[in-house]
């Protein structure tokens, strides 16, 4: 019986710990902030990528990661729904050339050799003064929102590799958030 107790108030006291290591993998939004200037709309983020077992294992083998960032901008109307006037999208391609033993991180066909992961996930977890729209696409008076989402984009992988991950939770990587324009 004494065992058995122990054994309980072992992993109930290992359980915090568990719970942590679990929390501290994905992505977390660590700032985001959007601002209105003479030219319209721009959006700063930062994000905190810890990348689960599975999906580090895989871009250790070579199988290259694709994280977007969307961001739309909708205007607040009372009587309809309302009415989303900009659509912005960045998509990096995070890949490992075993070889050379580098890591490049590729933005809009611009890409970037970097010696170690953590540089590289630091190198595509942060934009700042991103134009997402127009000033002439907005109004003075009227109130506007942007939802803002990050996410591992699994369908830019490979085709096997999109089969073998469709149930698993290690690789839905992802945060949406909704920030209103001041």
């Amino acid at each position: 019986m004494r065992r058995l107790a122990a054994a309980v108030l072992c992993v109930f006291a290992l359980l915090p710990a568990a719970c942590l290591a679990a929390r501290a993998q994905g992505i977390e939004l660590a700032g985001l902030r959007v601002q209105r200037e003479e030219t319209g709309l721009a959006l700063d983020f930062n994000v905190r990528i810890q990348l689960p077992k599975p999906v580090d294992d895989a871009v250790h083998r070579g199988i290259p990661l694709y994280f977007v960032a969307q961001a739309s901008v909708y205007r607040h109307r009372w009587y309809w729904s309302d009415a989303r006037i900009a659509r912005a999208t960045r998509s990096w391609r995070l890949s490992y050339q075993p070889l050379t033993d580098n890591w490049r991180v590729t933005l809009a066909g611009l890409g970037q050799s970097y010696a170690t992961l953590s540089e590289a996930l630091a190198a595509l977890s942060s934009a700042s003064n991103w134009k997402i729209t127009d000033a002439a696409q907005m109004g003075n008076d009227e109130q506007y929102y942007v939802e803002f989402s990050y996410q591992l984009d699994t369908s830019q992988m490979p085709r096997p590799m999109q089969f073998g991950i469709g149930g698993q939770a290690e690789w839905a990587l992802g945060i949406e958030r909704t920030v209103r324009v001041e």
